[in-house]
């Protein structure tokens, strides 16, 4: 066949044995162990890590925020059990 734009005879393609298991499959369990520990220092070295201050602040919105949801749920149910008691005796 000849070599045209276009052309979908690919003698090339079919000359390629398919991999069995790719990288992993020469690789032990050790060694593949070893390569996800790496790979999980490699991403928290990208982490941006918050200052003392963002930090304290942070925690500060998050306990104000379950303080004020604790009140209302709080309150919802002294008042759900109050019309429980009043429409049951």
């Amino acid at each position: 066949m000849t070599d045209a734009v276009g052309s979908i005879d690919m003698p090339d393609a079919q000359e390629q044995k398919p991999r069995k298991g790719g990288k992993r499959a020469k690789k032990g369990p050790l060694k593949r162990l070893a390569l996800f520990y790496r790979q999980i220092i490699a991403e928290l070295r990208k982490v941006v890590w918050p200052t003392r201050n963002q930090l304290t602040s942070y925690t500060t919105a998050v306990i104000i925020f379950v303080v004020l949801m604790i009140g209302l749920i709080t309150l919802i149910d002294y008042g759900l059990s109050n019309a429980a008691k009043y429409v049951f005796g």
